[in-house]
């Protein structure tokens, strides 16, 4: 799940966006200038940050600078303004994107994929879930940045799980697709594997969720 950082200091614009970002599975954080905005960027790694020009504190300008000294994370900028100097100040300063208001928050949403998509690549198959990241084509797993030490059927059992996520997955229907239809186990090598996956994910176990006379499931 990606973490998007909304940066208003109009509390009605930062819940609509929040609205629709939801919507489209990002993980939201909010904040109302540019020092705050600063402040959550050193503490936190984001995919994306939309941020408005004009607030109290330090405007998005300055914000946008600090932010770009700190890491190097995608911009989008929003500003009432429409002069081309505002447009091409920004984009000296490294912004990916310049969105003027009044917007559509379901066109933001699809700048906003954009802009992460061109960011990290388009075969880029990285995701992230809080502290646990997982990187597909690699086949690894990090837990709050460091590799975790699975064994190559528990990573198979994450990943199947993670791209069926909130789904209610049977015994049987993880047995066949994880396990293929020759094994001759039972549910208790599911059992197992599920034990040793939720102890190698640590704080992060509770993304692997038992559903009662059923089987499990990866809950975000």
């Amino acid at each position: 799940m990606y973490k998007l950082l909304i940066v208003d200091d109009e509390d009605k614009i930062r819940e609509v966006v929040s609205e629709y970002a939801l919507i489209n599975n990002y993980e939201i954080f909010e904040a109302s200038d540019g020092l705050q905005a600063i402040n959550m960027v050193t503490e936190h790694d984001f995919d994306c940050v939309i941020l408005d020009i004009m607030m109290p504190k330090l405007d998005g300008f300055s914000a946008c600078k600090q932010i770009k000294k700190i890491k190097n994370v995608p911009i989008i900028m929003l500003s009432a303004r429409q002069e081309e100097y505002d447009k091409l100040f920004g984009f000296e300063l490294g912004v990916d994107d310049y969105v003027v208001k009044p917007f559509s928050p379901k066109e933001l949403m699809a700048r906003v994929k954009v802009v992460i998509d061109r960011f990290k690549g388009p075969e880029s198959q990285i995701l992230k879930f809080k502290g646990l990241t997982i990187d597909v084509d690699g086949r690894s797993v990090y837990v709050d940045g460091e590799k975790a030490q699975l064994t190559p059927k528990e990573i198979d059992l994450l990943l199947y799980m993670v791209k069926n996520k909130n789904i209610a997955l049977s015994r049987d229907k993880l047995l066949q697709e994880v396990w293929d239809y020759n094994y001759y186990g039972d549910d208790r090598t599911v059992d197992t594997h599920i034990k040793m996956l939720r102890h190698n994910l640590k704080e992060y176990r509770d993304f692997i969720v038992t559903v009662r006379a059923v089987g499990y499931k990866f809950e975000v």
